[in-house]
């Protein structure tokens, strides 16, 4: 009679025991959007840019160009054309880190040292200073091209420790707790710069610690996903594959992984529609805060209250459009948000100078559908990849997501370098919206999944 209990109980325990395990996984997950996310925000979003245009205006000529390599280009385009650099670069660097990830199984050891080489990166930011603009761009690259590809590998995890049913939930709270660690450390920061004089410290010197401080959470907390995350073993037995080799194939990977992708065509229009609005999205989030500084003339703090009221409305944000997409689909949420992206970009060209109100307005507005836009869509591709190849398909994902949307910031920094007006290039960034909107409205998203070999979601 025992026996028979146990032989009963036995399925029900391994369930729940690996419910468990995949809850404790998706915790640790979280973090590392927690632990990230500073970087986004205080670094590209809110300090980088204009302090990197005020060091590149301090080395530039008397016509107010710098000459990088020889090349002339306008002072107040060299934080665009930085990041633009970066994202090129990592499209290099993905295809290698995503056939070494799933060929071997061990994504946990490429993340973890994708981050603390940019943790590292960041941190070093606080000897930037003077005229060094070069310095400042190359740890931006640096930086830049380590957060990619972290994010990729990270991202890849999600449809590992997620069921179909839980990944539009477990992807939008990542998100939130993302938004809320940023708030935090831009509370912190809010109160150092706008107090710089109270604790003996220069302006430009608080930026640096600023930036420095988003480097050192990076680090710390990215502890806890690369103890929490596990490893599985690499599809079809590759585990043992020889790193050097693996990483010498990246390409032929990739190329091979693109192959694999016109089997799956309707994949391939979700990543097409995907990379024509998130290039919109990135090219809003880095040249935020050069456009609020340089032609609507705000000062520092009003930037980072606003930043701030992004990241805590964001936070809120993904949660309420995570709700959303459980009762009208991830789809159809994503694509109400870009209507709205579409009218608050409009908005943003037509936003007097010297008028905090309206750019906070404008904050909220985008904290409304930024977590969310991009936790959907993430989940929404997860159920998009055939099982065993997620690194691999991430891999492609990302550059969609940051690794291409090189474009944004390049027609950005080209716009002004051709007209000296930011209004005129932000207003090209409704173009990425209306587009994307119209190519992500064709994908039929329950078809693709089930050609992935997918179980379809009973809500998408």
């Amino acid at each position: 009679m025992r026996s028979t209990q146990v032989g009963a109980g036995g399925p029900e325990a391994a369930a729940a025991a690996e419910r468990a395990g995949r809850r404790r996984e998706q915790r640790g997950w979280y973090f590392y959007d927690w632990a990230v996310s500073a970087y986004s925000a205080i670094v590209l979003t809110v300090f980088l840019g204009p302090y990197l245009t005020s060091v590149a205006k301090a080395a530039a000529d008397a016509e107010g160009f710098v000459h990088p390599l020889g090349i002339p280009m306008r002072a107040g385009s060299f934080f665009a054309y930085a990041v633009s650099a970066s994202l090129l670069l990592s499209v290099l660097a993905m295809p290698a880190a995503g056939a070494l990830a799933d060929r071997t199984g061990r994504k946990k050891p490429l993340l973890g040292g994708c981050a603390y080489t940019g943790a590292a990166a960041t941190t070093a930011m606080f000897f930037l200073g003077g005229d060094r603009y070069l310095l400042g761009g190359a740890l931006l690259i640096i930086a830049n091209v380590s957060f990619v590809v972290a994010m990729m590998l990270y991202n890849s995890f999600l449809p590992q420790i997620a069921e179909p049913d839980e990944r539009d939930a477990v992807s939008s709270r990542g998100w939130a707790f993302g938004y809320a660690a940023s708030a935090l450390v831009l509370i912190v920061d809010l109160a150092l710069y706008a107090g710089h004089d109270t604790v003996g410290v220069s302006e430009g010197t608080a930026v640096r610690i600023c930036l420095a401080t988003a480097g050192l959470w990076w680090g710390v907390f990215a502890l806890i996903p690369l103890r929490r995350l596990r490893d599985r073993p690499a599809a079809g037995g590759t585990r043992g594959a020889a790193g050097g080799a693996v990483i010498g194939h990246g390409w032929r990977q990739l190329r091979a992984t693109l192959r694999d992708m016109r089997r799956h065509p309707l994949t391939l229009s979700f990543l097409l529609a995907y990379l024509v609005y998130n290039d919109g999205i990135q090219t809003v989030i880095t040249q935020a805060s050069v456009f609020g500084s340089e032609e609507l003339r705000l000062d520092q703090t009003t930037l980072i209250v606003s930043i701030l009221v992004v990241q805590v409305v964001a936070a809120a944000g993904a949660l309420l459009l995570g709700r959303l997409a459980r009762t009208y689909g991830a789809q159809r949420t994503v694509l109400g948000s870009l209507v709205a992206w579409t009218l608050i970009v409009a908005a943003g060209y037509f936003l007097p100078a010297r008028a905090p109100v309206w750019f906070f307005a404008l904050a909220v507005g985008i904290g409304l559908v930024l977590g969310g836009s991009q936790a959907l869509s993430r989940s929404l591709f997860s159920h998009l990849i055939p099982r065993g190849k997620e690194a691999e398909y991430f891999s492609a994902y990302e550059m969609s997501d940051r690794g291409v949307s090189w474009l944004g910031p390049l027609v950005f920094g080209m716009a002004y370098q051709l007209t000296g007006s930011y209004r005129d290039a932000i207003v090209s960034l409704v173009a990425f919206f209306a587009i994307g909107f119209v190519l992500l409205a064709r994908v039929p998203v329950r078809r693709a999944i089930a050609a992935a070999g997918n179980p379809v979601p009973d809500r998408i």
